[in-house]
């Protein structure tokens, strides 16, 4: 892969010519929203095709598979615009094998909400060793807050990705409940039965691995969280299922916020079968304009992570997605909105904005106005995606996880095949 930086006058068939690669291809690959309007410094990532193969009459993308020793996935990797469906025309043209910079081999996966589009959906499970479906609650009598996914593990059976349950003390205010896991931790007869339930949902619905998110605990629930992880995976291993939780953005054991202090790494790396490290959120909603995932503090709580916890259990986790500020930033006032990486590249075109790449972040930003005030987007791109993926492999963590696949962003799927090997890790 080769990352071309846009510059003046440049258009996709230019670029496309340049390299000798078909610029519908490209074009899809880089979510170009108007091909003749390149925004100035967007980058374009192209995939060179070491084999492909031309489709003929009476051939199905399975008979094509077969005949180069591949997967139907290996095929949906290498061609994006398939979007997860085996539906090829005579003449069209697939890339079977590609020129790669492979780190190694490490879990993939990703967490998607309910309303997920299919199309947006099936583009993605292929890259994708296991889905998280968002998010389960639960109540004070044990039974469980139901989430309509059933299309989204069906989806994720067609292409063996495994569908991992994700449950969180959200409430309908989309808030976390202290106070609802304060009433868990203080009753074992009401841990026992939410577990059952928990066992009784993954049985019927087909989940492989359970995915545990409470949030905002506080100092007196730290050790009560981490010996109910270990009350799961006790429980859950008996059925042959993993069990994992999501990690606040610590770099250090006495870090102070209600966030931070009922995640104790070391406790909860012991319970789990594996952790996420949830390395996102430094720009968000209601904060100044900065990248979401700047690369300098995301490695500083990886390097915490490893003082306490083995790589191999380490997932870390990787924002797909960006936000809009406006400026001025005025704290209490101000409310950034969150953009994909496809809307990021559109606003830049329709607004002739230079797209920079901040070398220190690691992240792209442009600035433009509207309506007579200023907006800076922060988002991610291919630059950005590679230089956390390089970190994961650097660190030798287990693998990494997408927050989240709702969005749509190409560039993210095509940094995963060039990158990491297609045979992944299983999540644990």
């Amino acid at each position: 892969m080769l990352i071309h930086t846009v510059e003046s006058g440049e258009t996709l068939y230019s670029i496309a010519g340049r390299y000798g690669v078909d610029a519908s291809v490209l074009g899809f690959d880089n979510d170009i929203a108007d091909p003749l309007r390149l925004p100035v410094g967007q980058p374009i990532a192209v995939v060179f095709p070491t084999v492909t193969h031309a489709v003929r009459g009476g051939e199905t993308l399975f008979s094509i598979a077969e005949l180069y020793g591949v997967t139907p996935n290996h095929i949906y990797e290498r061609n994006l615009f398939l979007n997860g469906l085996p539906n090829i025309n005579i003449g069209q043209t697939l890339y079977i094998q590609t020129e790669r910079e492979v780190l190694g081999s490490f879990a993939t996966g990703g967490y998607a909400y309910p309303f997920v589009s299919e199309g947006l959906l099936r583009r993605a499970l292929p890259f994708m060793r296991a889905l998280m479906p968002f998010t389960y609650g639960f109540r004070t009598d044990g039974s469980l807050v139901p989430l309509d996914d059933t299309a989204m593990i069906s989806a994720a059976s067609d292409y063996g990705t495994e569908a991992v349950m994700h449950i969180s003390t959200l409430t309908d205010g989309d808030n976390f409940s202290v106070e609802l896991a304060s009433t868990l931790f203080g009753s074992a007869e009401l841990q026992s039965r939410l577990i059952d339930s928990i066992i009784a949902n993954m049985q019927a619905k087909g989940y492989t691995a359970l995915d545990v998110d409470f949030e905002f605990l506080g100092s007196e629930n730290a050790e009560s969280y981490a010996e109910f992880i270990a009350l799961c995976r006790e429980r859950l291993h008996s059925y042959g299922y993993g069990v994992m939780t999501a990690l606040a953005p610590k770099t250090s054991d006495n870090q102070q916020g209600a966030l931070y202090e009922g995640h104790d790494y070391a406790l909860l790396g012991e319970a789990a079968d594996a952790v996420l490290l949830m390395t996102y959120e430094w720009g968000y909603t209601y904060g100044p304009p900065m990248a979401v995932s700047p690369i300098t503090p995301l490695g500083e709580v990886v390097d915490y992570a490893l003082t306490r916890i083995p790589a191999e259990k380490i997932l870390l986790g990787i924002s797909n997605y960006g936000y809009d500020f406006t400026l001025p930033y005025i704290q209490g006032v101000s409310r950034a909105t969150s953009v994909s990486t496809k809307r990021a590249f559109t606003i830049a075109s329709e607004n002739g904005a230079e797209i920079f790449f901040d070398t220190e972040a690691q992240a792209p930003y442009f600035d433009y106005t509207l309506d007579g005030a200023m907006h800076r987007v922060w988002f991610e791109d291919v630059r950005s995606i590679s230089a956390r993926l390089r970190l994961m492999a650097e660190k030798r963590l287990r693998g990494a996880l997408w927050w989240n696949l709702n969005r749509e962003n190409n560039q993210t799927l095509i940094a995963i095949n060039q990158l990491t090997d297609t045979r992944r890790l299983n999540l644990f």
